[in-house]
């Protein structure tokens, strides 16, 4: 534990771990990769298929180049269409 005269909380006064770094590093990367493969896999479906899930082909593609969350701007594009559907 270290001493901390400052007050500040001790878990601030740890010491950078580059161990920690990479593996978070790589962490994101894999998890990036594997949305990617979730992303080309829907690029398989047809349109139809793709209208029933709310989203279309531009919507995939504009969220394999979104940063950082593309299941979100996915799920708020979804919400819109429904929304747009109940309330015309």
């Amino acid at each position: 534990m270290a001493l901390v005269l400052s007050g500040e909380p001790s878990s601030a006064a740890a010491s950078f771990n580059p161990l920690r770094l990479v593996a978070a590093l790589f962490a994101k990367a894999r998890a990036q990769r594997v949305q990617r493969l979730a992303l080309s896999s829907l690029l398989e479906l047809d349109p139809h298929r793709l209208d029933d899930l709310g989203i279309n082909r531009g919507d995939l593609f504009d969220a394999m180049h979104a940063e950082p969350r593309p299941t979100r701007m996915l799920a708020e594009r979804r919400a819109r269409r429904i929304d747009g559907y109940l309330h015309p």
